[in-house]
């Protein structure tokens, strides 16, 4: 094996490797405007609205915007959520779903993505209340 013949394999492997590296972050960025509007037009005006039902029903949850998500908290136990988020660890990246329940002293932690297969634009009101109202009944019933 020659030299020349490494050299000319190890830079078109770079570059391979830089071209993929580009598309994803090329990915990325548009999935991260299309959840960015996401969050606020559609999630975010959901998740308030739950709570204001949760609360008027007696079960106080409140609801906070950490970094890229919005989470419905329990005012009786603050390590009850449900969250949706960022997902960045897959490609595409994806909005994602964590539940945190916790039952006695055991915390239960659960993650999914939020409409499976479905890309972000298409995610509609209906899907952050189905996933609310599915996820909801174990935060309160005990």
């Amino acid at each position: 094996m020659e030299i020349s013949d490494i050299r000319r394999r190890f830079r078109s492997a770079l570059e391979g490797a830089r071209k993929v590296s580009a598309e994803r972050r090329a990915r990325t960025d548009a999935a991260s405007a299309a959840y960015g509007t996401f969050l606020r037009d559609v999630a975010t005006p959901v998740f308030r609205m739950f709570a204001n039902v949760a609360k008027a029903e007696g079960h106080p949850f409140t609801v906070f915007m950490p970094a890229d998500g919005v989470r419905l908290v329990s005012e009786r136990n603050g390590d009850d959520y449900i969250e949706v988020w960022f997902d960045t660890a897959v490609d595409p990246p994806r909005a994602a779903v964590r539940v945190n329940r916790q039952r006695g002293r055991d915390l239960l932690t659960s993650e999914r993505p939020l409409g499976e297969g479905v890309a972000i634009e298409t995610l509609t009101d209906e899907d952050v209340l189905a996933l609310l109202l599915a996820e909801f009944g174990a935060l309160v019933v005990r």
